[in-house]
């Protein structure tokens, strides 16, 4: 008896299945390189297995590249719905932005500009001119400065103005934000001398004007964005701190974090502090965040006094944290928006998201409950009254009234299962489970003809 040939390598081209049409979509979303490693894998497994001979399909090559993706390696940056409640979510990106602002800056990026050109002239300009005219315009400063991000704006005012002196800070203001960033840590690496007044919870006047030196360069004061000291306590109001700087001769900064350039109460909010109105009360320095309650890119934004300002940009790393031209464009897109306060809710998402009636966000869960009821007859799906947060440091203890569609199960196990599946849809959606219930806040619906679309894909 004669031995029979072992099966001929019969495995297809990895080459010739990347240029198959099966492939277009998983190498738009993966890249070349990760998909070529996909199937790379998917083959040695057949090999592994002895199926030399059983050569797959495109298609079951695909599918088979896409769960060894999804297991091994990280797509990169995917577009949710952000369904949580909170609507400037840090961890999915803050400050969602209207297409059309993005539209004209990509438009302006996307072909040589006049980043920093000055066509009247025909010679250099400055980059960041357009932006400090229009955060003039919209604050009242003398001058303004942006950068990358606010904690950028921070470090960059104490390291050109206190430089190797002294800052006088409240105890109860020395933040600690996400990612375990540390205002006192900050302090240390710009080179100044961080000096603690009063106590976590009750700081007076006095504690500032105790703590003065001869070294003493600034007075600086640090909203409470995201967190909330109740019960005995006491604090020093910015007028009362301006009128000892003024005194004294120390200039007063003032950092917002999120920053407010409208007036939130016309959407049912508690007031914010405006720049604007701190400018008036004379503050020297304000520094806040772009992509929080401005709800355009990230940055860091500076405005104040005109002298100030030009020693910030006259400070050799100003460079290493300037904006790029992308960024410069969608912040200019966004402060034009504000120029136009009665159609800001139509230009600037966040405002459109604040807007949002009852009656529209009954709808969107109505529409929303009807296919979680159809696709999950195991689970229980209500339309409740429900809250949303503002989120990413603004406004820690405020409640925003809205409309939630809500999923429960008798097992707990049930639930989690159901929301890792909602994650792994495209594009994924993202809730939160609150009270053994996985809650769908329907400010984040939109669009909401995709939404849907998505949620008839759950399996």
């Amino acid at each position: 008896m004669t031995n029979q040939p072992k099966p001929t390598l019969r495995l297809s081209s990895i080459d010739k299945l990347v240029r198959a049409p099966e492939f277009l979509t998983l190498i738009s979303d993966w890249g070349r390189l990760a998909v070529t490693e996909a199937l790379r894998a998917t083959q040695q497994e057949l090999r592994s297995a002895g199926l030399e001979s059983q050569d797959l399909s495109p298609a079951e090559y695909r599918d088979r590249a896409t769960t060894w993706l999804r297991r091994h390696r990280e797509q990169g940056y995917q577009r949710v719905f952000n369904l949580t409640g909170v609507l400037v979510h840090t961890n999915l990106g803050r400050a969602t932005i209207d297409p059309d602002l993005i539209q004209r800056s990509v438009l302006t990026a996307t072909c040589p500009t006049t980043l920093e050109y000055d066509l009247k002239r025909g010679k250099r300009g400055d980059r960041e001119a357009v932006i400090r005219e229009r955060l003039c315009y919209l604050t009242g400063a003398e001058s303004a400065v942006v950068v990358n991000n606010n904690a950028a704006a921070v470090w960059i005012s104490l390291n050109t103005l206190a430089y190797n002196r002294e800052v006088i800070v409240s105890r109860g203001e020395l933040i600690e934000i996400g990612g375990s960033f540390r205002l006192p840590e900050l302090m240390l690496r710009s080179e100044t001398k961080l000096v603690e007044v009063g106590t976590t919870n009750r700081t007076w006047l006095r504690d500032y004007e105790n703590a003065l030196t001869p070294e003493s360069a600034l007075f600086l004061k640090v909203h409470p964005s995201n967190y909330s000291i109740q019960g005995f306590v006491q604090s020093v109001s910015e007028s009362e701190l301006l009128n000892l700087a003024r005194r004294k001769d120390i200039p007063l900064v003032l950092d917002l974090g999120s920053g407010a350039l409208t007036d939130l109460r016309r959407f049912g909010l508690p007031e914010e502090p405006q720049p604007k109105n701190l400018i008036d009360l004379g503050v020297d320095l304000i520094t806040f965040s772009g992509d929080k309650l401005l709800g355009g890119p990230q940055a860091g934004i500076i405005v104040g006094k005109q002298e100030l300002c030009e020693q910030i940009n006259s400070n050799p790393l100003k460079r290493a944290l300037r904006m790029d031209k992308l960024s410069l464009a969608l912040l200019n897109e966004t402060l034009k928006a504000y120029e136009d306060p009665e159609n800001l809710h139509n230009n600037v998402r966040l405002m459109q998201e604040l807007n949002l009636s009852t009656r529209q966000l009954k709808h969107r869960a109505q529409h929303v409950s009807a296919i979680l009821k159809e696709k999950l007859q195991d689970f229980e799906v209500q339309i409740e009254p429900s809250e949303s947060q503002l989120g990413s440091g603004a406004q820690p203890t405020t409640a925003v009234p809205t409309i939630a569609v809500t999923i429960a199960h008798s097992k707990q196990s049930q639930l989690i299962n159901l929301e890792q599946k909602l994650r792994e849809l495209l594009p994924p959606i993202v809730g939160r489970i609150s009270k053994e219930r996985i809650v769908l806040d329907m400010r984040g619906a939109d669009p909401l003809k995709e939404l849907l679309s998505t949620l008839a894909s759950l399996q």
